[in-house]
């Protein structure tokens, strides 16, 4: 293979919270580039139905992918979907850690328990999805973990200090551990989101052109971020030609941080 290609043949990828939005939007392209993909969601009842009709997009294009369902909650959650990834396609060269606890709060109104929840899923998740992944990257040729980070890190807004906090120490996670399997020839990295439109944005927030107009102005590109502007982010990241590139934070926010 060719690589220079960008391809992802015979490549099996785990993608977790890809039910729907920026998830979604990657497993479909990774497999558009020929990787079989997972397609991991909460084990609710909605989002397995979303997972599902994400799989089955990918199939009627011709692609190959399957879905998985795990509490990321759960200590026990990460290894789950790796071992369902596992039996699946025999073998796991790509994991995109993407799934979220989020949520908005003044900062003295966050309870301990979401507090924990929002670390335990965002952070612990990602280190228990990474240690579970090891075993299977290490018999990868090209192996590449890719965890999500958000732009909030880096602008320190006010009203999520829970999220803002955990997606920062995802960016300490990703240099950390890139170094600690950089031996072992596992490139890893993450990709910061800036304010992309998701289904879960518009729940939240369907005064659109209010909210447009406090985005934009902090913005280069003038205009808002869907969730297929951060697909090709992904699926560079995923493939060889990025196979020098680890520890790093891709940046995919329309020109908002620039560093």
């Amino acid at each position: 293979m060719d690589t220079l290609s960008g391809r992802l043949d015979d490549r099996v990828a785990l993608v977790t919270g890809a039910s729907r939005g920026i998830g979604a939007a990657a497993a479909a392209h990774l497999a558009r580039l020929g990787a079989a993909v997972v397609v991991a969601s909460e084990p609710r009842e909605d989002r397995i139905a979303e997972a599902e009709a994400v799989a089955a997009s990918i199939a009627a294009q011709g692609g190959r992918a399957c879905i998985a369902a795990a509490d990321l909650a759960e200590p026990e959650g990460p290894a789950q979907l790796v071992a369902a990834a596992a039996d699946a396609w025999g073998r796991l060269d790509i994991v995109i850690a993407n799934a979220a606890a989020s949520g908005s709060a003044a900062w003295k109104e966050i309870g301990i328990e979401r507090w924990d929840l929002t670390q335990g899923v965002n952070v612990r998740g990602t280190y228990l999805l990474a240690k579970a992944a090891h075993p299977w990257l290490l018999r990868s040729p090209a192996p590449s973990f890719i965890a999500v980070t958000s732009v909030m890190a880096e602008t320190g807004q006010p009203g999520a200090l829970h999220y803002t906090t955990s997606k920062a120490a995802i960016i300490g996670l990703v240099r950390g551990l890139a170094r600690e399997v950089g031996p072992d020839g596992i490139r890893v990295n993450a990709v910061m989101p800036g304010a992309i439109q998701t289904e879960d944005e518009l729940v939240k927030f369907p005064d659109q052109e209010t909210l447009a107009a406090e985005i934009l102005p902090l913005q280069a590109l003038k205009r808002r971020g869907v969730a297929a502007d951060l697909a090709g982010a992904f699926g560079f990241l995923a493939g060889d030609l990025s196979a020098f590139i680890t520890g790093q934070v891709l940046t995919v926010d329309g020109g908002w941080v620039m560093r």
